[in-house]
């Protein structure tokens, strides 16, 4: 009895965000949303690299869809921070049902050609470049600050268990009927978020009172940032790995195709068990009770997901492949996540959506940069190599990191003192 107990207590320990009405809502939503957003995923680049069979055009895809976040997140930011966040979120959630919609049009009409999706990619970019900061901002305001942490980890468990099942249906939908059908179920699934935030019951927003331009308001969040070391070397760390590591899961198609010989379906699974090892990771780091060693765990998991990540490169064989898939996902993960938590403790929340805005830079502004570099040097040495030249260049960053991190823990726990997050006598 007392271990059953005991293992109650922990689950609900686990789950405690939840006890938040809005959030379950939000929650509820996600869950479902994402799962049809992994099924575009793997749907749309197994359609570009079926009408093209480029690397380049792979990766030039991807970084349509992700620049304007590197160049926009800013603004993104400053609006995050001006305006409901609440509101912010429901109009950037329609407009990426809109554009799912018109490309599962164009997709099962048998109009759709490769510029349209460059077109629809980059429009979806703009709107993630203001979805982001406010959706990761108002995490809080749905919970609370002692249930932060664990708002985050369950918001990254459900967004790794949509990665596990939406690809996974992708891989067997594209073979079965193609992929204009997965552009439609996931263009259906956003009502299921957009329903959860109207029926959301939040405050009335109440602006930061500031006179300031835009444009002083986007230097004040990236000043807080470049003076407080510990977040710069937060998202420097994450920078490089979107930068260098993530152009990994561009390249996965051609893995797929033409050295490993599985498919569309097997595609899908690899993308599967990646989620499933990011699922674990989440799942560990909810039940965490406070932020004491996570910059030990990030400087770790980038470690060990330089190593996954260059003998990945090299694997012949499906199931190694996916065997080393499930750690590079729960490093990616754990990093991540990590890094997310230790930012928001750090960050006042007048500069909260301007700090995200930072990070969506940095995770997801990144990326388009890397995906690009990759497909071009995929076309050139292949792409083991770019993958395993990747996974080195993460190694190097993670041990700089590992290197500095006792000279900016003291300074990490100050910053997260003052902002009266839980926290004990060791933060990182």
């Amino acid at each position: 009895m007392a271990e059953t107990k005991t293992g109650e207590s922990r689950f609900r320990s686990t789950v405690r965000a939840l006890r938040h009405r809005n959030f379950r809502l939000f929650f509820a939503g996600q869950l479902i949303s994402l799962i049809g957003t992994w099924m575009q995923t793997v749907a749309q680049s197994w359609l570009v690299y079926r009408l093209t069979g480029s690397s380049a055009l792979l990766g030039s895809v991807n970084f349509a869809a992700q620049i304007p976040v590197f160049l926009l997140s800013p603004a993104g930011g400053v609006v995050a921070d001006r305006y409901s966040r609440h509101r912010i979120v429901i109009a950037t959630q329609t407009a990426s049902m809109l554009l799912a919609g018109v490309l599962a049009a164009l997709t099962l009409s048998r109009h759709i050609q490769v510029w349209q999706i460059f077109v629809i990619s980059a429009l979806l970019g703009v709107v993630n470049a203001f979805d982001i900061p406010a959706r990761q901002s108002f995490i809080v305001e749905m919970t609370s600050r002692e249930d932060l942490i664990n708002a985050i980890a369950l918001n990254s468990s459900m967004f790794n268990g949509a990665r596990i099942v939406g690809p996974a249906v992708a891989g067997i939908t594209v073979a079965a009927v193609g992929e204009g059908w997965c552009f439609f179920a996931n263009a259906v699934s956003y009502i299921a978020v957009i329903v959860g935030l109207l029926m959301m019951r939040v405050p009335p927003f109440k602006p930061h009172p500031s006179e300031a331009s835009a444009l002083r308001h986007i230097m004040e969040g990236l000043q807080f940032v470049a003076r407080t070391t510990p977040i710069r070397a937060l998202l420097l760390l994450v920078g490089l790995v979107s930068l260098a590591g993530m152009p990994f899961s561009v390249l996965m198609p051609i893995f797929a195709d033409r050295i490993l010989h599985v498919g569309a379906q097997g595609l899908g699974i690899l993308m599967g068990v990646s989620g499933g090892g990011a699922l674990i990771g989440a799942l560990i780091l909810a039940s965490r009770l406070n932020v004491r060693g996570l910059g030990r765990w990030i400087a770790i998991s980038a470690g060990v997901f330089s190593a996954t990540l260059i003998l990945f490169a090299y694997s012949r064989w499906f199931w190694l492949t996916a065997a080393l898939l499930v750690v590079t996902g729960f490093c990616v993960m754990i990093q991540m996540g990590s890094s997310n938590t230790l930012i928001q403790s750090m960050t006042p929340d007048r500069l909260r959506g301007r700090v995200l805005a930072a990070y969506s830079m940095m995770l997801m502004g990144m990326a388009p940069i890397g995906a690009l570099l990759a497909g071009v040097l995929a076309e050139k040495i292949g792409a083991p190599a770019t993958v395993a030249a990747g996974g080195v260049a993460c190694g190097i960053g993670a041990a700089v990191f590992a290197r500095y991190l006792p000279v900016i823990r003291q300074e990490a726990r100050e910053l997260i003192l003052a902002q009266s997050a839980p926290v004990p006598t060791e933060t990182t």
